[in-house]
């Protein structure tokens, strides 16, 4: 049997289907409310980087793991007592070079008392922990922008200490008896080590 093909109508009838509203449709806005959320207010922060090749002379009192300390022999005229002759001789003495670390030239917050220069602080702590050059040293230079301002105190409550030891008591001082106008207090301030874990949980643990 031969199946013939050729009497076939192929011009079939097609029906279309038309669209019908469903019943369970949502109707669904088109997406024109929505803003872009305006960016966090962020404290202003210039840093720079001191190396160790700049040889920076630290005098004071810092931790050992900041510093390299180099023995040298210098030669110093004293007068003898009994026919005051100058007789040159040798001395020795320890220098205290700056390793490589971060420094902190210059923080300004646009709002003062909202936590922007602490946050800025912390991002600086934490990326300078994960420098393996500056292995998480950070000093700063305090001194006021204007004459009653000092950021010694705002450094001094995130961990920072004074190489001046007069200066900590000080500050100590101030803390103390919530000493609101700080004067000027100038000088090489620097984060340590014990303090810097401190310092990435600030507001946890203070």
């Amino acid at each position: 049997m031969i199946n013939n093909i050729t009497n076939v109508d192929t011009q079939m009838p097609m029906s279309v289907m038309k669209t019908a509203t469903s019943h369970a449709s949502i109707q669904i806005p088109p997406i024109l409310a929505f803003k872009t959320p305006l960016l966090k207010e962020k404290a202003e922060l210039r840093v720079k980087k001191f190396r160790r090749g700049e040889n920076i002379i630290v005098t004071g009192e810092i931790d050992d793991d900041y510093v390299d300390i180099v023995e040298d022999e210098i030669e110093k005229e004293v007068p003898q007592s009994d026919n005051f002759f100058i007789s040159p001789i040798k001395i020795k003495r320890k220098l205290k070079y700056l390793k490589n670390c971060y420094v902190i030239d210059y923080i300004q917050s646009p709002k003062t008392h909202c936590g922007l220069g602490t946050e800025a602080i912390k991002g600086l702590a934490e990326k300078a922990m994960f420098d393996t050059r500056a292995d998480g040293r950070i000093v700063t230079y305090s001194s006021p922008v204007w004459k009653e301002s000092s950021p010694a105190l705002f450094f001094y409550k995130l961990g920072f200490r004074f190489v001046d030891p007069a200066g900590n008591e000080y500050m100590q001082e101030c803390i103390k008896n919530k000493t609101l106008d700080i004067p000027p207090q100038t000088g090489m301030m620097y984060l340590p080590k014990n303090n810097l874990h401190k310092l990435l949980r600030y507001g946890e643990l203070f």
